[in-house]
């Protein structure tokens, strides 16, 4: 319950007299965005009589330089204020209503980036003299891993403690659009480098310099696209961001296989060739419009208008969209005051909605490192050598996993809105768990028969395909949702920083891991985190699908343990009753309360 000291911009307008009525309509609750025990989703414009409603568009527009648009934001805002009675509202005309009708009718860099290693595995530790030939084994060897690994996890390592916290600052001052312009330079000149570097001090330097580009971009990417769409497509659309990191590793494999039979250059080329898909990313950055909420962030409205009209089909939906997220904003600033670099990253933390939000986003992230998908990105074909393939064949292998890591990413585009991202998330943890685990154990059938080779690509292949769909896809739009605006550059800078550190670490032990635990050892022991991924998921994620980024702002507010609590005792006795005693008559509980309020994405 709200602290009495609190009274909403809602409770304020709806204690005012209703001018058709001629009485005054009595308050409505308040929905404390700290602590939403009752788990009610709140619409900003709910309990806010037709005249009051009229009357703060009129000062709405006045006051942000729309007057010509008050008509159109007047008709916006009765839309959003009762999306599902836009039918019987005689201020819309037949053709503004079939727009709101059809409307209800449902990186390629970054994976380039990635596996460019991959294939240079193979070589550039022969070059720098950190691996003997044809498998001789150095005195040092140990150290020479630990550099190996170090090497790798360069990008990450920058990312994470440097990158990622680039990006509030860079966002405040240049935009979405100027931040992803300024990781197009890195991403581009950074690779060139490391193609060029002559020891392995230069190329890990390169590779630092690659992650602070790496860290904005992988921060304000998925936020960028996550601002500018509807919510009831905004999973599909946000989740473009791990469709295309696929297709990036894959081309990454495809490059490294086609440049392997060149000689001792292979690993410059394979390596520098990833600067090719920043080069568009640089150019086309500036012709996408500016994420409409950031620019009413910087009370820049006009200019806000001009963007969501270029995003949505009409000026109706446009002016509906952005007077709705104004109103939410209002709430959010009262609540959420983050007002300097540090301030923000303490609020993290510190206030319960906020916190619940980090938690959930940071399980989300450190589970894409727990799931052992990047000990096959960053690894494989080294992998699949120690399974007794040639380098050529490795190559071919690991190129079969980009492919079916990318193809098997497609399906989530529908899902993903419509099963839901944690469902998605329940389903492949317990799949990539006993896939992995499988892959492992054919490390025991001996290698001289055939069937060793195959079953080890089998199970790695099918291990991608539950990974594709589910954990891939997830993160990165989850994370970029759940934050509220005046927080969600520092809320993505730390989810992001937790993934990339938790794969620096990845990078770092995972050659030594490898010699230490073999290959089975070392399956064996991300399939158990797979399994500890999934507890977490289960407990500590709430569900996001078909919600607008401002109604998260509620379901954020639910306490983690009335969350944790509605898993345990309610949602788990029904799975068992409908899915394992098959009694077609289970009913659950829903955990979040849409009765009082309707919410803005439900449609009639």
């Amino acid at each position: 319950m709200a602290s009495p000291d609190r009274t909403s911009v809602n409770e304020k307008a709806s204690v005012s007299l209703d001018e058709e009525k001629g009485v005054a309509t009595p308050p409505e609750r308040e929905v404390d965005l700290a602590n939403n025990v009752q788990a009610r989703i709140q619409n900003p414009l709910h309990g806010i009589s037709r005249a009051k409603l009229v009357k703060n568009v009129e000062e709405f527009t006045r006051e942000k330089g729309l007057e010509d648009k008050v008509e159109l934001f007047t008709k916006g805002a009765l839309i959003a204020q009762n999306p599902g009675e836009f039918e019987s509202m005689p201020e819309l005309s037949e053709e503004e209503k079939e727009v709101i009708r059809r409307e209800t009718t449902p990186a390629a860099v970054q994976g380039w980036d990635q596996t460019g290693s991959n294939g240079a595995n193979l070589s550039f530790p022969q070059e720098f003299g950190l691996r003997g030939a044809d498998g001789v084994v150095l005195p040092n060897q140990d150290r020479n891993d630990w550099i190996i690994g170090l090497i790798n996890a360069g990008p990450y390592i920058a990312t994470c403690l440097i990158g990622c916290w680039l990006t509030d600052p860079l966002n405040y001052y240049f935009g979405r659009r100027g931040t992803l312009f300024w990781c197009g330079i890195f991403c581009t000149f950074s690779v060139i480098g490391q193609g060029l570097a002559q020891t392995w001090e230069q190329l890990f330097v390169c590779r630092l310099l690659l992650g602070l580009g790496m860290g904005p971009k992988a921060t304000t990417s998925p936020v960028f696209a996550a601002e500018n769409v509807p919510a009831n497509i905004r999973g599909g659309l946000v989740m473009s961001w791990q469709l295309w990191t696929a297709f990036g590793i894959m081309l990454g494999f495809s490059a490294n296989l086609a440049l392997q039979g060149v000689g001792d250059i292979a690993w410059r080329l394979e390596i520098g060739s990833a600067f090719l898909p920043a080069v568009p990313l640089t150019i086309g950055i500036y012709f996408c419009p500016e994420s409409p909420r950031w620019l009413m962030k910087k009370g820049r409205y006009t200019e806000a208008f001009k963007s969501f009209v270029r995003l949505r089909n009409s000026e109706l939906q446009a002016a509906r969209d952005m007077y709705y997220v104004h109103c939410q904003l209002v709430e959010e600033f009262k609540f959420m005051k983050g007002s300097s670099y540090i301030g923000r990253f303490i609020e993290l933390f510190t206030i319960p909605r906020i916190r619940r939000a980090t938690l959930a986003s940071w399980v989300v992230m450190i589970a894409q490192q727990m799931c052992g998908i990047n000990i096959i990105a960053f690894y494989s074909s080294s992998i699949f050598v120690e399974a007794g393939y040639s380098q050529k064949a490795a190559l071919l292998a690991s190129w079969g996993f980009g492919m079916v890591n990318w193809l098997f990413a497609f399906p989530a585009v529908w899902t993903i809105d419509t099963f839901g991202r944690r469902n998605l998330l329940l389903f492949t943890f317990p799949n990539m768990a006993w896939t992995l685990l499988a892959a492992g154990f054919c490390f025991y059938i001996p290698e001289d028969n055939s069937a060793r080779i195959g079953l080890i690509a089998f199970f790695v292949f099918l291990f991608a395909a539950f990974y594709s769909p589910g954990e891939g896809p997830v993160p990165f739009p989850y994370s970029a949702e759940v934050f509220p605006l005046t927080h969600r550059e520092m809320g993505m800078s730390w989810a992001v920083a937790t993934c990339f550190f938790w794969a620096s670490v990845l990078s770092l032990t995972f050659p030594r891991m490898l010699s230490a635990l073999g290959s089975t050892g070392s399956f064996g022991f991300y399939a158990g985190l797979n399994v500890c991924a999934f507890v977490m998921i289960f407990f500590l994620m709430p569900e996001t699908k078909q919600r607008t980024l401002e109604e998260l702002d509620y379901v954020f507010a639910v306490p983690m343990s009335k969350h944790a609590s509605y898993q345990l005792r309610t949602f788990m006795p029904y799975w068992i009753k409908r899915w394992v005693l098959f009694d077609k008559n289970a009913k659950l509980e829903p955990l979040y309360n849409f009765d009082e309020v309707e919410s803005h994405t439900k449609r009639t």
